[in-house]
């Protein structure tokens, strides 16, 4: 799937993500844990946001040819954070910032500046 955003859309998401961890620092942190291990593993953002939102995109996004017990570990990783009470918070933060991808979203709570992530991107 190809997103383009504009610098506009990025730097006004990179505003709420640093709104989102002054006002919810746990949960920023649980949610940056979350992109790390995805990071990690080389899964796609797309695929952990799908998970996040419960959204049916996860099986367009699922990672390929990965073992499935590492697979199932992530899953689990995923879980704990939808166990969280305030899940809600975080869910509310993506759908209002979706138009951005999830991807972006993710590189932006990993500390990469919005000039980096303007033009389209070829999400997976």
């Amino acid at each position: 799937m190809l997103t383009v955003s504009s610098y506009q859309e990025v730097h006004t998401a990179k505003e709420a993500i640093e709104r989102f961890r002054q006002a919810k620092p746990g949960l920023f942190q649980k949610f940056l844990n979350v992109i790390h291990l995805t990071r990690q593993l080389q899964y796609g953002y797309q695929y952990m946001g799908a998970l996040i939102m419960e959204e049916n995109a996860a099986e367009q996004f699922q990672p390929q040819a990965q073992a499935d017990y590492v697979l199932a570990v992530y899953k689990r990783e995923i879980e704990q954070l939808k166990a969280d009470s305030k899940i809600q918070e975080l869910k509310q933060f993506l759908a209002a910032n979706r138009q951005v991808s999830y991807a972006h979203l993710s590189k932006l709570a990993l500390g990469i500046e919005p000039e980096g992530l303007i033009g389209p991107i070829w999400v997976r």
